[in-house]
């Protein structure tokens, strides 16, 4: 493996449990094209932010010293910040993985390019749905909704396995209109092995504070973890 990429990686989890299927090594690499309201991360939102640089063969050897951990369905997690922005060095790192047998998930946003061929060494994509439509998906992001849709329209054309993830924000998507019309755009795809609604939490404030930013949700309530699984069950 010579002459290899170097990735800019803002930290690497061992033993993660909510990151994909089964005990995962969980890799996040820095920058991220969008600005959601309620990122837990902002850290990680900027390009050349505080990282460390790796290269795919430094990679593969913290994730095999896990191996006996993983068994079946265990493996390991590309997230971010968007894992999308640094394609050259996840596809490099992905194909690595793959040689060694190693079970790989991508969790993204689905904002990027170049996600033809890293598809390909996927396993499983669990895709952060922002919002169904949009005028919302904007207001939350400030991104492209329809950059969205095209990297989901290539995962259903490469039948690729997916988790589906929401985060929940009261005064935003905190009601059952909005949760039934996440179950209706899932009953349109392929493949969604299952849907999560993750409660949003206010953890990111101190964050914030440190980077000198405003923090956008400042007045905005952590959602109730009942009422968040309550509103799950309409997803069945």
């Amino acid at each position: 493996m010579k002459n290899q990429i170097a990735g800019k990686v803002s930290k690497i989890e061992t033993m993660g449990l909510v990151d994909g299927p089964g005990v995962r090594t969980v890799v996040f690499l820095q920058g991220c094209p969008l600005r959601c309201l309620y990122c837990h991360n902002p850290e990680m939102q900027e390009t050349f932010g505080k990282s460390d640089s790796y290269q795919a063969k430094d990679i593969v050897k913290i994730v095999k010293r896990y191996l006996p951990y993983y068994k079946k369905e265990g493996g390991v997690t590309f997230s971010g910040g968007e894992p999308l922005l640094q394609k050259e060095f996840l596809l490099e790192t992905l194909k690595e993985c793959k040689k060694e047998g190693i079970n790989t998930c991508l969790d993204t946003s689905g904002i990027g390019s170049g996600y033809e061929e890293i598809l390909d060494y996927v396993d499983l994509v669990i895709l952060d749905v922002k919002a169904c439509d949009k005028d919302l998906y904007n207001y939350i992001t400030g991104g492209d909704f329809s950059l969205f849709l095209k990297f989901l329209e290539t995962c259903q054309r490469k039948g690729k396995k997916m988790w589906l993830r929401q985060v929940i924000v009261p005064g935003i998507n905190d009601n059952e209109e909005s949760v039934k019309t996440l179950k209706k755009f899932a009953s349109t795809l392929k493949n969604i092995q299952r849907i999560e609604l993750l409660p949003y939490h206010s953890m990111a404030k101190e964050k914030y504070k440190q980077l000198g930013r405003n923090y956008p949700l400042a007045k905005t309530p952590e959602m109730d973890k009942k009422r968040c699984e309550e509103l799950e069950k309409l997803l069945k």
